[in-house]
């Protein structure tokens, strides 16, 4: 594998590594209501697993207030307990039309516990990261014993994925410093 296949996969690895880091942190409560809170939370409707955002459009009308209004209004039973039973720690309220979710502020324990889990996130990426390198390193060594990459190569190589790993930390770093300031916000 040439050294240009090498460091596109690396830098595609690490291109969904930090988009699950996002994906992760779109999940994580804020003083704010969002409606990201909410939109992947399983729903069992009709014995199939399904994604609240398909069954229901969310809205948030305010800056405390989530509104889900199912598309089904059978479903508002299953999407109530699928958010009792999540870890979002709100409380829905059903007219039978929808469900309106009330979001408390987070007290400064609580803000504090938030952003803690932000930097572990932000870790977990980091070392996805670090694991990508050593994948294309490896692969690299190996191609270069195996007489299909000169020394040179090898070095340019290994000198890329290196470049390629600080600037996506910094892009993880600059990720977690801004969704801590959101949950540390009041």
């Amino acid at each position: 594998m040439p050294y240009d296949d090498i460091v596109l996969e690396a830098e595609d690895k690490m291109d969904k590594a930090l988009g699950v880091l996002n994906d992760e942190m779109r999940g994580v409560r804020t003083g704010r209501a969002s409606a990201a809170l909410v939109d992947s939370l399983r729903v069992d409707y009709y014995g199939a697993p399904t994604m609240l955002k398909a069954l229901a459009s969310i809205t948030v009308p305010e800056p405390r207030m989530i509104v889900v209004k199912p598309f089904d209004a059978g479903a508002i039973d299953a999407i109530v307990k699928a958010i009792q039973k999540s870890e979002v720690g709100l409380t829905p309220q059903t007219d039978g039309k929808l469900v309106r979710l009330s979001v408390p502020a987070l007290s400064e324990e609580r803000r504090k516990q938030m952003a803690k889990l932000v930097k572990e996130h932000g870790e977990k990426a980091k070392v996805s990261l670090r694991n990508i390198r050593r994948d294309g390193n490896q692969q690299a060594d190996g191609e270069e014993k195996g007489g299909k990459m000169s020394e040179d190569e090898l070095k340019r190589t290994k000198d890329e994925v290196d470049r390629l790993i600080k600037e996506y930390e910094g892009k993880i770093t600059e990720a977690v410093d801004k969704k801590t300031k959101e949950v540390m916000e009041v």
